[in-house]
């Protein structure tokens, strides 16, 4: 399954000096996500994917995420290098490669 979205990307504030930034999969992308591998998970209901921004790609998991469906965490070395911060909008492609 493959799935091209663009999202904003947020802050996780629970841990503020050790912040984590996020996108959030479209609703019903996470609906289907659920319906296709709705089973046990392993660490945190976590599912690896293979992601695309810009010219980064790289592989990690995404997350279920109770108010938001399953989010992405975008690690700072890949905001870096597609010069994107807390509130901009990212083209992303994410592809689920199973449990």
């Amino acid at each position: 399954m493959v799935i091209d979205f663009d999202a904003k990307l947020w802050e996780w504030d629970a841990r503020r000096a050790d912040s984590w930034t996020f996108v959030s999969l479209p609703a019903e992308a996470s609906e289907d996500i659920r319906e296709l591998f709705g089973g046990p998970r392993r660490g945190f209901g976590s599912l690896r994917v293979r992601v695309a921004v810009g010219g980064s790609t790289w592989t990690t998991s995404i997350f279920p995420d109770r108010g938001r469906g399953y989010v992405l965490p975008v690690k700072k070395a890949i905001r870096k290098a597609e010069s994107l911060d807390v509130g901009d909008t990212a083209s992303v492609t994410v592809e689920l490669l199973g449990l």
